[in-house]
Formats: C-alpha cells, structure tokens, sequence
C-alpha cells in the first residue's frame, strides 16, 4: 500500500475517532443525569478527578518507548526494536506499581481528612469506584507501546479504528448499567472490563499484525532504560506546560477580572478554538507516516509529508479565520443566549491566534517522530510562563482584551521557535518549507485538473 493510501485511510480512521470521542463526551450525560440525578452526577464527575490526575503519572515513558520503538523497526534495526519493547513493558510495569502505591496514599489521605464523607456519595462506594477507575487508567499506560506496534507495520488506521471501538464499547457499557439502575461502583467495574478485554485484545492483535516477536526475543536493556527514562521526563514537560497555559490563565484573569470576565474568557476561548478541531486531524493523519519515514532514513519522502501538513493546516486555518471572523460574534450570541458581553477586539485577537497556533502545533509532531521532545517541552513550558505573566499584566490594563493578548503571546512564542527548529530537524529550512510547499500543492492541483479533464 502507498503511503498516500495509508494516509488516506489514517484520515479517515482519525474523523470517526473524532465523532466516536464526542459520543463518549455528551451522550451519556443526559442518561447520568435522569439516573443519578444532577448533584450526584456532579459529585461523580468531582471523584474522577482523582484517576485523572493519577494518568499523568506514567511520566512519557509510554511516548518514548513507543517512537524509539518505530523508529528502530522502520531501520530495519529488529532486534533493537524488541530490546525496546522488553524494556519498555519493564519501566511501564514498574511505573503501574509505583502509581498504584502513589494511589493508595492519596486516597489514604483523601479518607484520613474526611474528603469522601463530605460528599453525596457513599464514602465506601467512592472510594471502590475511584480504586476501579485508577487501575483501569493505569492498564492504558500500556496502549502507546502497544499502539507502536500498528504504527511500524504501517497499519495506524488499524489502531485508530480499534481504540475507537473501545470508547464505542465503553459507551454501551456505561449505558447498560445506567439503564439498568445501578450505582458508580458498577459503573467503574463496567469501565474496567471494557479495559481489561480492550489491551488483551489490542495488545494480542498488535503482535499478529508486526509479527517481529515470532522471531525476535527482547532482552532488557540498562542503557534503553536510561534513554526511555530521560526522554519520559522530557515528554511529561508536554502536558505540564499545557495546564500551566489552560489553568493558569483562568486563574489569573479569575483573580484580575472577576468570575463573570471568567465565564467570558473561557466561553470565548473555547469557541475561537473551535476549528482547531478540524486542524488537529491532519496530526493522526501523518504522523504515523512521518516516523516510519524518518525511520527508513526516507528524509525526501518525509519532508515533503511535513510540508503537506504545514500547508494543509495552514490553508485550512485561513478558512476557519475568515468563517469565524464573519460569523463567530453572531453564533456566540446565540449560543450565550445574548448573556455574556464580548469585546469585538478581544474576538479578532483570539481567532487571529489560530493561524499561528496550526503551525506550531503541526510542526510539534517532528520533535516526537525524530523522538526528542526535550526542546518542544522547555519551549512550550518557556512560552507558557511568559503568556500567563503578560495575562496578568495587559488584563489589569486593558481588561478582557489584555487577556487576549497574553494569550496568544504563547502561539507567537511557539511559532518563532518551533517552526525554525522543526525545520531544522527535518533537515530543511523555512524557505525550503514554504517553497516546496507552494510547489507540492501545485502538483496536486495540476493532477486534480489532469484527472478531470481525462
């Protein structure tokens, strides 16, 4: 299969993935709500903070293992390739048993202060049901290696597709025990049976698929440990940098502005960013292609995916702008039934950060697929300090508008370093980008119209 068909087919696999996760989002809630009622529900969805939290404790040692795994394989470098998977299997098992620990102690913690006994929910139940959820998030430590396996047998769509069945499946399950009257700790057990059949399967199919461990026997290895670990650290700064960014700038414009500037910043936030939704669907697409080129030592076939993305997502980015430039004050008005009071200023600035935000966040994948995200975590934990600290500053001088500058003072930060350096990893420059760029989207055109006219 061509790679143009494999990304074809990932694209495809990532747009039903998109819908299947707003399923997963917004199709239960009414169903929890005539079942529960809206303050258990609401006390429920308190509770699941907790195993959320415990998911970012595998520390990015699932992302490293599983791009130094493709990479390795794509090399045709096998045997290293298993070597990472033993060893990686061995840090992620371990991390589980650590987090597990960790796990205890805070919910030791949690019921020593009496934080369960405050709540709607029964203490005991809560803390069964939160007990569940952790385990279950810890089992899905184990799905970045696993998913590396469809990824350097270039079967990605495969992988897309079947994680997508799992959150169909946790859906479903959820649903049957909502009807059926039961209570949370069902539900939690519901959500890990799901998990429990989902990785077996997954993980069983995955090694079918590459077929490598049929003939390759992994040996753990204290050298790929330390690399697996050091770039873990580096690819926990990703989303560490994001809450800091997210949370921090609520905050802040909480304590300058007041809650009501609060329910608008957000409200507009989310909104603005709307589109990115479409952007982001064009990462899933290539990037499994991208990593297996890079790994092939494929650099020309690798750089021109690079430069269809960039331009794809820019073109659709300068869509989005103008839609939402037209359209998007009206909408918002709607969709606030007229209650919320935006600044036309503030508006423009947060649509306008959406140009820059498609290409920092498209070049963002090459620090993975080269597996080096130590730079891409001091740049976004860099830029995200910077942004909040310029929130705090132009929004007790300007209002809500100086909040929006601060705002997108974090896509400024980012587009000047990552484009540059993204570049520079794939071994090509911004010139190179661009023209190569404009150049492929014209070849594009000219078959487009060649097919038509034929």
């Amino acid at each position: 299969m061509t790679v143009k068909k494999r990304m074809f087919q990932n694209g495809l696999a990532s747009v039903f993935q998109k819908g299947v996760r707003v399923l997963e989002q917004l199709f239960l809630v009414p169903f929890f709500i005539s079942s529960w009622g809206a303050a258990y529900y609401g006390e429920w969805l308190t509770l699941t903070i907790v195993p959320t939290v415990i998911a970012f404790s595998d520390f990015g040692f699932g992302s490293a293992a599983a791009n130094s795994f493709v990479l390795k394989y794509a090399a045709n470098k096998k045997q290293e390739a298993a070597d990472i998977n033993k060893t990686g299997i061995y840090v992620i098992s371990l991390t589980i048993l650590l987090a597990l620990l960790l796990s205890f102690l805070v919910l030791y913690l949690l019921n020593y202060f009496d934080v369960f006994s405050k709540s709607l929910i029964d203490s005991q139940e809560a803390i069964i049901a939160v007990s569940i959820l952790i385990f279950t998030q810890l089992l899905s430590f184990y799905r970045q290696l696993i998913e590396a396996y469809y990824r350097a047998a270039e079967r990605a769509s495969l992988s897309i597709n079947l994680v997508s069945f799992k959150a169909l499946a946790n859906v479903l399950a959820g649903l049957l025990v909502l009807l059926l009257g039961y209570g949370i700790v069902e539900f939690a057990l519901s959500q890990l049976m799901v998990m429990i059949i989902f990785i077996i399967g997954y993980w069983l199919k995955g090694q079918s698929v590459i077929g490598l461990f049929k003939s390759h026997k992994g040996r753990r290895d204290n050298l790929i440990l330390k690399d697996i670990t050091t770039k873990g650290l580096s690819y926990l700064m990703l989303p560490l940098w994001q809450i800091i960014y997210f949370q921090g700038s609520t905050f802040v414009v909480r304590i300058v502005l007041g809650a009501e500037s609060v329910a608008v910043f957000n409200t507009v936030r989310t909104l603005s960013r709307s589109f990115n939704q479409i952007l982001y669907l064009v990462e899933p697409t290539v990037f499994p292609e991208l990593i297996n080129q890079i790994g092939k030592n494929a650099w020309g076939v690798a750089q021109r995916i690079f430069r269809v993305a960039i331009i794809s997502v820019f073109g659709l980015s300068v869509i989005g702008f103008i839609f939402l430039s037209l359209f998007g004050l009206w909408f918002y008005k709607v969709w606030t039934n007229n209650e919320l009071e935006v600044p036309s200023a503030m508006w423009y600035i947060f649509v306008s950060g959406m140009l820059l935000n498609a290409l920092w966040y498209t070049a963002e994948m090459v620090f993975r697929a080269v597996n080096k995200p130590r730079k891409m975590g001091l740049y976004g934990l860099t830029g995200a300090i910077i942004s909040v600290g310029t929130i705090y500053v132009m929004a007790e001088k300007i209002g809500l508008v100086g909040a929006a500058i601060g705002t997108i003072t974090l896509d400024i930060i980012l587009l000047f370093l990552v484009l540059p350096e993204a570049c520079k990893l794939m071994r090509m420059n911004i010139y190179d980008l661009f023209s190569g760029g404009l150049g492929d989207l014209r070849n594009f055109i000219f078959r487009i119209k060649k097919s038509l006219l034929t």
